[in-house]
């Protein structure tokens, strides 16, 4: 009898504990933000690396040109304007993240841009966990924060605070700026200044939200679809 009891007694404390004191897991479609995507995905194989900001991928047999969410990334390879300081080394550091590599798009609101382009945010998962290419090259210095609403799911929570650490520590853009730079093949050349500003017209509140609470921070850009 006392064997029984003891048994009955033990298996009742394991229940109190776990209704009590044990933490419950999280449910599945509970998503920590930044830990792994949060909206529709889409797997693709990147088959080219345009620049810093813009690959081409492979979805079945068709290919497209995809330009990532929220960030701007120095020029390279628009006709129309001159690279950007540390413009390829934003194109070495997107290549050699996602170069032949397979990689999970994540649609925010709007599909295309006008340029025709998907926009997405582009996602690597590895063993250790899921790694969001868009705001990796933010936390380098290698680009900046750009926002378009409606697509700024990750603006605030992500991206900002990313920026203002890079700036903070002084890596990338926010590092020392020469007065003005060259590049072979270009006869034109625009210090850091130029190239972080604006080229077309942004709303004041488009431009808040890109502010990372300095006068000296990059404002909001509108890019080109360079590199089509």
């Amino acid at each position: 009898m006392l064997t029984r009891a003891a048994a009955i007694l033990a298996i009742s404390g394991v229940a109190l504990s776990a209704c009590a004191g044990a933490p419950s897991a999280i449910p599945p479609s509970v998503t920590v933000i930044g830990q792994a995507p949060t909206g529709p995905t889409t797997r693709a194989r990147v088959v080219a690396v345009v620049d810093g900001d813009t690959i081409r991928v492979a979805i079945g047999a068709q290919v497209y040109r995809v330009r990532y969410i929220g960030i701007d990334a120095p020029e390279t390879v628009d006709p129309r304007r001159p690279v950007g300081l540390l413009g390829p080394q934003a194109s070495a550091a997107n290549r050699s993240l996602v170069e032949g590599q397979e990689v999970v798009l994540e649609k925010d609101v709007s599909d295309t841009d006008r340029y025709g382009r998907l926009l997405r945010y582009v996602w690597l998962q590895k063993p250790g966990g899921w790694l969001l290419v868009n705001l990796e090259l933010l936390r380098r210095g290698l680009a900046t924060v750009t926002t378009y609403p409606p697509d700024v799911k990750y603006v605030d929570a992500l991206y900002l605070p990313a920026q203002r650490a890079a700036r903070s520590a002084g890596v990338g853009l926010w590092g020392p700026k020469p007065a003005s730079f060259s590049a072979p093949g270009q006869r034109a050349r625009r210090a850091h200044s130029s190239v972080t500003a604006s080229s077309h017209s942004v709303s004041p509140n488009d431009r808040a939200r890109c502010d990372i609470g300095s006068a000296s921070a990059a404002p909001c850009q509108c890019s080109s679809p360079g590199g089509a």
